[in-house]
């Protein structure tokens, strides 16, 4: 490859990713955008475009789709029935009437870790704590500028990318790279986990106590908060969210009624089914899969796979959907209209996996050019060996597309087959890479431009001139902080 032809394509992917993440920014859909850039990538660079149109993009999307679109579609309608029966609200009200607002951080940060880790969808989780933070805050006099860091460090730190099990989808994507199970290196996780949350709520104590000394306290926002109508309602925030949450926006709106407090079931209630999929996901793939003869699977008629393949996104598959028939045996009553619940739940997987996939696709073409040859030598030939390698190739992918899940993606649609080659040379425990790679992913991804955070602002009514050098902190810094440990523990002492 002449070194002109290097420079056209170098130029022409960063051309496209450039135009890929302005066009997103500016609210056009990734479903366009993506296959879009694709092909502008593949035009500079002087390769068959038809082609990469059809065989690399949508071989690439076809495949995401056929691995993960079951935990979309489970995922979407066990958070949207957790949010129709009441049960979200029930966990979010029991967390503070336990500790009130004498400790309203510490509410907001657990409420959301225990709905997201249960399975709830990012989306629903903002819309039931942004109400319910903004009560805490008031009460607690705290400046409403740190309700969207609070929300964040419960919802999409550790029990994102670090909480051993989590259903989180960013916690699926590298079982089939690595088969690997949720629980990979699960003491890694809950000290990874430890990390993100101490110095998150230190962080957020801080600065509360430095606006309590200089008389800083809760100012109501314009037009009345946290609402609906902020986030739900507007087109701009459902196409930036798409990409980063396992729910669609637009779906709000066609949602059944939320119960009344006097209507939300009891706390043991709306935390059964929670519990139930944390539980059947560990039985699942600790005490279930070991068990079974799956040699089947190498058959050509199931696509000459193994179990350790397909076991996580099986597991959390089977646990989502027991949780889902508890969810609806216990709270039968409460979902006044169980059809229209269903069928939104199912609709809106659609939207956020077809997102995801067509960037997937995205970088399978950008993966394809030789030009990309020199950036992957470039980063494998990372010092620190291939931990730190894969960090800072995941870290890069998700910052730029602003998506965990799609930075991930790319990355290991890309390189995995490389990294377990490299996993293999150095002795390096798979399980070990699986916990870097998720935890790589969900730091870089909280930019300006990610979908999390443009909805979760929205839907505080607050702006990122406002809190997002809170977010900053809690959701990146301490991120990057938790990582590092990981790295330096998995190095001195290998996968735990």
């Amino acid at each position: 490859m002449s070194a002109l032809a290097l420079v056209i394509g170098l130029g022409g992917m960063l051309a496209s990713l450039g135009l890929l993440i302005w066009l997103a920014y500016r609210g056009w859909s990734v479903l366009l955008l993506a296959p879009l850039c694709a092909m502008l990538a593949a035009l500079i660079s002087g390769e068959p475009v038809l082609a990469h149109w059809t065989q690399t993009f949508m071989g690439s999307t076809g495949r995401f789709l056929a691995q993960f679109f079951p935990l979309f579609l489970l995922g979407s309608l066990f958070g949207k029935l957790m949010e129709d029966s009441g049960s979200v609200d029930a966990v979010a009200q029991f967390m503070i009437d336990k500790l009130g607002s004498r400790h309203a951080l510490v509410a907001v940060v657990l409420g959301g870790a225990l709905v997201t880790y249960g399975g709830v969808s990012l989306f629903v989780a903002f819309f039931v704590l942004a109400p319910m933070a903004q009560s805490l805050f008031r009460s607690a006099n705290l400046p409403r500028r740190l309700m969207p860091a609070a929300i964040m460090l419960g919802t999409a730190t550790f029990t994102m990318s670090a909480l051993p099990g989590t259903p989180a989808l960013q916690n699926a994507i590298p079982m089939p790279f690595f088969g690997t199970t949720p629980f990979a290196a699960p003491g890694l996780g809950v000290i990874a986990s430890a990390v993100m949350a101490g110095f998150g709520l230190w962080w957020l104590g801080r600065v509360a106590a430095a606006a309590r000394r200089n008389g800083e306290g809760f100012v109501e926002p314009p037009g009345g908060g946290a609402s609906d109508q902020q986030g739900g309602k507007s087109a701009l925030v459902r196409e930036r969210a798409s990409v980063a949450q396992t729910f669609d926006p637009a779906e709000i709106g066609s949602s059944a009624e939320t119960p009344t407090r006097a209507g939300l079931p009891p706390p043991f209630i709306a935390l059964a089914p929670l519990v139930v999929v944390v539980a059947m996901n560990f039985v699942m793939n600790v005490a279930v899969f070991p068990r079974i003869d799956a040699a089947y699977l190498a058959e050509p008629r199931w696509g000459e796979t193994t179990l350790s393949s397909v076991a996580g996104v099986w597991g959390v598959s089977v646990a989502l959907a027991i949780g889902i028939v508890v969810l609806v045996a216990l709270n039968r009553q409460r979902l006044v209209a169980l059809r229209e619940s269903v069928d939104a739940g199912a609709n809106a997987s659609v939207l956020p996996v077809l997102s995801v996939g067509s960037l997937v696709g995205y970088g399978a073409v950008i993966a394809a050019l030789p030009a990309f040859e020199v950036v992957r030598d470039w980063v494998l030939g990372l010092g620190g060996g291939p931990l730190v390698s894969l960090a800072v190739a995941t870290n890069l992918l998700s910052g730029l597309t602003g998506s965990a899940s799609g930075g991930l993606t790319i990355a290991l649609d890309a390189l995995g087959d490389t990294y377990m080659q490299l996993a293999a040379q150095h002795h390096i425990d798979p399980a070990l890479m699986h916990r870097v790679a998720v935890m790589s992913a969900g730091t870089l991804d909280s930019l300006p431009h990610n979908g999390a955070i443009v909805t979760l602002l929205a839907v505080c009514g607050s702006t990122h001139r406002e809190s997002y050098r809170d977010l900053v902190v809690v959701s990146i810094a301490g991120a990057l902080i938790a990582l590092v440990v990981v790295i330096v523990l998995g190095t001195l002492f290998g996968s735990f």
